[in-house]
């Protein structure tokens, strides 16, 4: 009984270490014994896979769950065969505190054992994009790349002067371009995602912010949709609170109604660009020069809005634009004690006294 005890002591260690590898340094040898014993018994769960004519699916992890509610999941969705031989397995190979939250593209035909080393990859098949609203989609494409996406940025800019080589909604087709029509928020995009596939999503999430109680707010202010969307990145570009987005949103609605001149900034800066020494897309000193550009996105010179939109707005400067504020205002400037907001005046009197000292 002795030497049966020994022999299997011995040699249930190494059948394990045969068919699935290595144990983890840090089991006590009575561990060892016992999860060896337990995933041999569950040979068939941990090297058959579920599926051997599977097809991949997207799978989340989400951060700080815990092993037995990812083996569970992954039971109910058909990608593994048994939950608990294959939670046994992670303790066993020490995966269990190895794995990655993030999204993956896993397949039922992979055995247990390939799923569980899949998901201990620390680079997820997807990766979080934020696009801020108040970017211009040079702006985006170079967030792209400097996320490690394989995005050409000259490509993608050519797309986006060209929506109808791309499969989304034919309102957003028929536009000159879809600067402004970036939808802002946070994106899963894959990591070998391409200029197209990136462009049809922001447009969709574009798309999705557009409920019919804001194209209705558009209705009512008399604008059309591309309007609506120009008059919003003006607005997001001149607020540095988005408390204030409705209050400017009003004050660019009153000019328009008298026929006054939008005197917007933002607009010289977006057709200025970046500057010759290779500055930022938005040039913070604009010059007389600047000021005296003969571009029809020059506010100062022109009246009405620009052909375009200066940006990709936020839902919130959005909101602002379908309802603004009720206000007198025709001017407002930058407040002198640092906090970033405005000093709004009904005359330009009154505008002249909003002055810093």
């Amino acid at each position: 009984m002795v030497l049966v005890a020994v022999w299997f002591w011995i040699m249930v260690p190494r059948m394990a270490q045969d068919s699935f590898g290595l144990p983890a340094s840090y089991l006590t040898p009575f561990q060892r014994f016992s999860y060896s014993g337990q995933i041999l018994l569950a040979q068939k769960d941990l090297l058959s896979p579920r599926d051997s004519n599977g097809v991949p699916i997207t799978f989340s992890v989400e951060p700080g769950e815990s092993v037995n509610s990812i083996a569970f999941r992954l039971e109910q969705e058909g990608v593994i065969r048994d939950a608990p031989s294959f939670r046994l397995f992670l303790i066993y190979a020490g995966l269990d505190t190895g794995i990655q939250a993030g999204t993956y593209e896993l397949n039922p035909a992979l055995s247990a054992i390939e799923i569980a080393y899949s998901i201990q990859d620390a680079t997820s098949r997807e990766v979080k994009f934020v696009l801020l609203g108040g970017w211009r989609a040079e702006e985006v494409a170079a967030a792209l790349v400097a996320y490690g996406l394989p995005i050409d940025v000259s490509k993608f800019m050519d797309l986006v002067s060209s929506p109808q080589k791309l499969d989304i909604p034919s309102e957003y087709k028929s536009l000159s371009t879809l600067e402004g029509f970036l939808g802002s928020g946070e994106y899963m995009i894959s990591r070998t995602t391409d200029e197209k596939t990136a462009l049809i999503q922001f447009v969709q999430g574009f798309d999705e912010a557009m409920t019919p109680e804001l194209r209705s707010g558009f209705a009512q202010q008399g604008l059309s949709l591309e309007e609506a969307v120009i008059l919003a990145s003006i607005v997001q570009r001149e607020a540095m609170d988005r408390i204030e987005l409705p209050t400017i949103a009003s004050v660019f609605y009153n000019r328009l109604a008298i026929g006054m001149k939008l005197d917007s900034d933002p607009t010289v800066q977006y057709a200025v660009g970046t500057d010759t020494h290779g500055g930022p897309w938005w040039k913070n000193s604009l010059t007389r020069d600047d000021l005296n550009l003969d571009s029809p996105y020059n506010t100062y010179l022109y009246t009405g809005l620009p052909p375009g939109a200066i940006c990709n707005p936020s839902r919130e400067a959005l909101k602002a634009v379908a309802f603004p504020a009720q206000t007198p205002y025709l001017y407002f400037r930058a407040a002198c004690d640092g906090s970033f907001r405005h000093k709004f005046a009904e005359t330009y009197e009154e505008h002249l006294q909003n002055a810093c000292p």
